[in-house]
């Protein structure tokens, strides 16, 4: 596969509809961005295929200089994946509980690994990369997908888009709720800012994890230190719901139950969804799935 073909196979993701019987209101119905089916396997190859192409566009990949960026896991295969379809080497710091999955697939594509102590959490990984970068500028160009424009610009004109533009297919209008997390933040502002445009009156509330043992790929947000992703726009959440990783893997194996084989934060981001669509507060709901359940094998979620 050529890398044209590749970058042109991101997005125009499928909206499914997921219904739990019983445990929605009467009248409520939940859509789901299924982002599994992403070249890469998750979300994430959106912004990071246009990040690459706007940092190769810009010369500041020219010469011998790599890629650098920190990812728990998703970003990473996607950087990975078009650095070898671009020909652009790529340097990546992740958390040492990543899963082998992950490891595994960004290893495959040729990608050099940093791995961080899992127990100093996501944030080491990011200020690790910070100072790579500052200290060899000359090797590193760092993306930083935490603070890059164009990470919630994809969400915006794509993700964001596409929901408006499947829902309108349905006969349906603008949602009247989305519900996600805090990774980058790219997602929740691109798409968040996207479909508020459609409807003023959007409620956007966001998944929370514990800060241990926390949900891969999502930010608690919850104590002082915690670093707030600099494209994060915070004013644009409504609600903060608490999500236990036990939780979210319940949702995980319900939605097996009914053919959505997804990852942890999928589970998480139902799991608030279905709260929602319980009480009947909002009638048209939607989210993301954000990666596939076979990247998460070896951590024994499915056991």
């Amino acid at each position: 596969m050529s890398a044209a073909a590749l970058l042109a196979a991101v997005g125009h993701t499928p909206l499914v509809e997921i219904a739990f019987d019983g445990q929605m209101a009467p009248g409520v119905r939940l859509f789901a961005k299924l982002e599994s089916v992403n070249p890469g396997g998750s979300i994430k190859d959106r912004p990071v295929a246009r990040m690459l192409l706007k940092a190769r566009a810009n010369g500041r990949l020219a010469g011998e200089r790599r890629l650098l960026d920190s990812s728990s896991g998703n970003a990473g295969i996607s950087y990975a994946m078009f650095g070898a379809a671009l020909g652009i080497p790529v340097t990546l710091v992740v958390p040492g509980n990543a899963s082998r999955e992950r490891l595994d697939r960004m290893r495959a594509y040729g990608a050099e690994l940093v791995l961080t102590d899992p127990l100093e959490g996501y944030d080491h990984a990011l200020r690790t990369a910070h100072r790579l970068a500052a200290e060899q500028p000359e090797r590193y160009w760092l993306c930083d997908q935490y603070a890059n424009e164009d990470n919630w610009q994809a969400h915006f004109e794509g993700t964001g888009e596409e929901i408006v533009a499947q829902l309108a297919e349905r006969g349906l209008g603008a949602p009247d709720a989305l519900i996600v997390g805090v990774g980058t933040g790219g997602t929740l502002t691109g798409v968040g800012r996207r479909l508020r445009r459609e409807n003023p009156g959007l409620l956007i509330a966001a998944a929370i994890p514990e800060t241990f043992p926390g949900i891969e790929g999502l930010k608690p947000l919850g104590q002082p230190g915690d670093i707030v992703p600099p494209l994060l726009d915070q004013n644009l959440i409504n609600r903060r719901y608490p999500v236990s990783l036990d939780q979210a893997l319940a949702m995980c194996r319900r939605l097996a139950g009914i053919g959505l084989y997804v990852g942890p934060s999928s589970g998480a981001f139902v799991e608030v969804a279905l709260r929602l669509a319980n009480d009947g507060e909002r009638h048209l709901l939607v989210t993301v799935l954000s990666d596939t359940g076979e990247r998460y094998v070896s951590t024994g979620m499915w056991q």
